[in-house]
């Protein structure tokens, strides 16, 4: 029982410095956007655009292409 009298308090104490940080965090912004960084690896520029422009084109003109002929590859706008 006297070890109560230790552990309630340490236990107290732990809760509200973890109570504490929470709400240190909350304040900084550290939990304001939690979608965008899980998926911002996914997301990889224009290099995707890009690829699948080159393979919709490639498709499109080696139909009408004659054997050894290199498709053109559009360059994107520049604004």
């Amino acid at each position: 029982m006297s070890v109560m009298y230790i552990v309630l308090p340490l236990a107290l104490i732990f809760a509200g410095v973890f109570v504490a940080a929470f709400i240190w965090a909350v304040r900084q912004g550290q939990l304001d956007d939690l979608e965008t960084p899980a998926a911002r690896m996914l997301f990889d520029d224009d290099a995707p655009a890009r690829a699948t422009n080159r393979a919709t084109q490639a498709d499109s003109s080696s139909s009408t292409a004659s054997e050894g002929s290199v498709p053109s590859v559009p360059q994107p706008d520049q604004d």
